[in-house]
């Protein structure tokens, strides 16, 4: 039958095509062996030498180094409702004080604007930036608008940020990731932690093939290409730049640090900080709270304590298979095609070698799935031959070829290595269960690398100049946390809403609105409103209580709960212990990231209240003002005694005087002189001098030594003292 000729020829032609992949299989397969070797041999030798001569860095040690200011760049586009998500698990979480998240997005995407903006009036360290150009461009363009505003915003705090740290809006963060940045600036410029997919559920081999290719990359890969060459790709997320890198970049591109035009500029920027001899470095650092034989007993079978404690990012990875082959199209055509025409070969041959292993995968993405086939082909065939009655008999494509043999059986080794590699890596952070799962997923990811390669190549045909593909951007979920972002109404808003004030009040004060002060408190100074009155309205907005203190009536143990230096920096009392936790009082709405860090330093449950206007104020002058002025409460107190006023009329003195009381911040901001965003870096750098505020704002250049003298002059006279409002109550009352 002529079927049998052609079934023949084929196999005849399929020995050659095996011939071919095997070799080059062969080829890629020893080159991943040497990696594992160098692997393996310097963890070994580190063991003997490092490890038995200098004892484990303790994370303990990352909170030695004082917070320097950092800044997150996060790219938006059509993000909505993911920001809000990410900024509020990170106020809880990190633990770290001394950064701001900078969120990019686009004039024409005005629902993610909304949702930053509704972010930002709850974290004061969120700051929404609008791109130039109407989106989507590329990632790189957004970061250099970022960017830029970060510099500008630096002039207008008189700050300079240390770290630029990268990420997308749906990581979610470790909690000591900013520490670790922290500790390693600045003696290094670029920082990158590993990235470890979530899970999802084990029938998705499309999610679930990102885990098994990160874990081993940036367990072991990354790892021997840092200890090699020095030079580290960035991931695009838990990168952290140094200043000294960032200006680098901005000198190299005249002014723009990332290429607009790449489609992976963070592989970009490695190459590109690597050639200025600027130093790289991959961190794997452990963070093992517990350390007890109970909390390993909780560790998955093949789990590692320090290989899934270590400092990483989470997020989930396109779980459809059309996403997955457009990320990783995007990825192939950035890092192969446009990475070969920016950094060719260069004169370092060991950097050499890491290129060609970066652009490898352009012949074998196609070759390990040609393999693939031709396995099914053979396996189909063979079940033919043994399972079919009468079946015909044809010739192995490998009779006669002990050559070819050999090869098969090297790459039958190879192969074998390759797997056990990938359990052993999958399972140290995963488990073993997932390492297994890892052979199965092993196929299934060479089909999408395939696909994904083959888009690439198209793409670049077809458009000729590979730096013309336009950015593709892959879709992410952000992982449910349990936390809604709601909108905060507007205090004139709330305030109308209670039949507080009206309208018309609101928009007087708003017209007429004394310089110096906010809206609350120009209403509270007009008489408008009483003190109580706007704190329910704040507690209101914030979505906390609200209640009355006497701050002369704290005990003074209580006081010593909380140092000077926290309760002035977050101008906070202590009013009492409550369900094993301790709660303040503040004037104001505490946002999430202050609040976090209370409960850190203080190292206890933190709920707040919000109290009238001036008693929080008054409470810090009595118990931890440096500098002790004379007790307003015991001039009242003398006054009452010497018979000069009555017991009512103190009452009315005392909630007249406080609720009058305005802090030099306010002044500042209200006139323009500070910008709100600016003011809580600022604050953070003043909680470890010893100056007080308006001098540090003048010794920082913030501010003039002129402007100073005014606010200060506003502040006495926005505030009474508490002799002139005794003689003006003698004075109504006739005495």
């Amino acid at each position: 039958m002529y079927w049998i000729d052609i079934v023949a020829s084929y196999l005849f032609l399929l020995k050659y095509v095996a011939i071919t992949v095997a070799i080059i299989i062969s080829i890629s397969s020893i080159d991943d062996l040497v990696i594992d070797l160098v692997y393996w041999c310097r963890r070994f030798i580190r063991s003997l030498t490092i490890y038995r001569k200098h004892p484990r860095m303790l994370y303990s040690a990352l909170f030695a180094a004082p917070e320097k200011p950092l800044a997150i760049m996060v790219p938006a586009w059509h993000e909505t409702g993911v920001i809000g998500k990410m900024a509020e698990l990170a106020a809880i979480t990190i633990d770290y004080e001394n950064y701001h998240i900078f969120v990019g997005t686009y004039p024409n995407d005005p629902e993610t604007q909304l949702d930053v903006d509704r972010v930002c009036a709850v974290f004061p360290n969120v700051h929404k930036v609008v791109c130039a150009r109407p989106g989507p461009t590329s990632k790189a363009d957004c970061l250099n608008n970022v960017l830029d505003a970060i510099l500008q915003f630096e002039l207008q705090a008189n700050l300079n940020f240390s770290g630029f740290i990268l990420h997308d809006s749906e990581d979610v963060v470790s909690s000591l990731e900013l520490r670790l940045f922290n500790y390693l600036l600045p003696k290094n410029d670029l920082i990158q932690i590993p990235v470890y997919p979530f899970e999802r559920s084990w029938k998705n081999f499309t999610c679930m093939h990102y885990l098994d290719e990160f874990a081993e990359l940036h367990g072991k890969d990354v790892v021997v290409r840092e200890a090699l060459a020095g030079q580290v790709p960035s991931a695009g997320v838990g990168t952290c730049f140094s200043r000294r890198a960032v200006l680098a970049l901005l000198e190299d591109g005249d002014g723009i640090a990332f290429d607009a035009q790449s489609l992976t500029e963070d592989y970009d920027i490695g190459f590109r900080l690597k050639e200025k001899g600027l130093r790289e470095i991959f961190v794997r650092f452990p963070v093992i709270l517990d350390d007890s034989e109970a909390s390993r007993k909780k560790l998955l079978i093949g789990q590692s304590i320090r290989e899934s404690n270590v400092v990483c990012v989470r997020e989930y990875f396109p779980d459809t298979l059309a996403t997955a082959i457009r990320q990783k199209s995007r990825w192939i055509t950035g890092i192969v095609f446009q990475g070969y025409r920016t950094h060719r070969w260069t004169p370092n041959p060991i950097l050499n070698y890491f290129l060609w292993r970066d652009r490898k995968g352009a012949i074998t993405n196609f070759i390990s799935f040609i393999a693939t086939i031709i396995l099914v082909q053979l396996m189909l065939l063979w079940l033919y031959q043994n399972l079919w009655p009468g079946a015909y008999r044809f010739l192995s494509i490998f009779e006669s070829s002990e050559w070819l043999m050999g090869f098969l059986w090297l790459n039958f080794f190879l192969m074998m290595n390759r797997i056990a590699q990938r359990i052993f890596f999958v399972s140290s952070y995963y488990g073993l269960a997932a390492g297994l799962l890892s052979i199965p997923r092993l196929l299934w990811g060479n089909y999408i690398n395939f696909m994904a390669n083959w888009k690439a190549v198209k793409q670049v045909i077809e458009h000729g100049d590979v730096r013309r593909i336009a950015w593709d951007k892959t879709t992410h979920d952000f992982p449910t946390i349990g936390l809604e972002n709601t909108e905060r109404k507007k205090i004139g808003q709330i305030l109308i809403d209670q039949g507080v004030i009206t309208l018309e009040q609101l928009d007087s004060v708003l017209g007429h609105k004394q310089l110096g002060m906010r809206i609350g408190s120009a209403l509270v100074h007009e008489g408008i409103l009483s003190g109580s009155e706007l704190a329910d309205a704040l507690a209101i907005q914030a979505g906390v209580s609200a209640e009355s203190i006497d701050p002369y009536a704290i005990p003074e143990e209580l006081i010593r709960s909380i140092p000077a230096s926290v309760a002035l920096h977050y101008a906070i009392l202590p009013i009492r212990h409550e369900e094993g936790g301790l709660v303040i009082a503040s004037e104001s709405a505490l946002d999430p990231i202050s609040l976090a860090a209370i409960s850190r330093k203080l190292h206890q449950k933190i709920t707040y209240v919000i109290v009238p206007k001036g008693q929080v104020t008054i409470g810090l002058r009595k118990w931890y003002a440096r500098n002790k002025s004379v007790d307003p409460r015991e001039v009242l107190q003398d006054a009452l005694v010497s018979g000069r006023i009555k017991s009512n009329q103190m009452d009315d003195i005392w909630k007249f005087y406080i609720s009058r009381q305005v802090l030099l911040a306010e002044i500042l901001v209200s006139l323009g002189h500070i910008n709100e965003a600016a003011l809580r870096a600022l604050l953070l750098q003043h909680s470890v001098t010893e100056l007080y505020l308006g001098d540090f704002l003048v010794d920082k250049n913030i501010i003039s030594q002129e402007t100073l003298d005014k606010a200060l002059a506003l502040q006495r006279e926005l505030q009474p003292e508490i002799h002139e409002l005794i003689e003006s109550e003698l004075e109504l009352s006739g005495r």
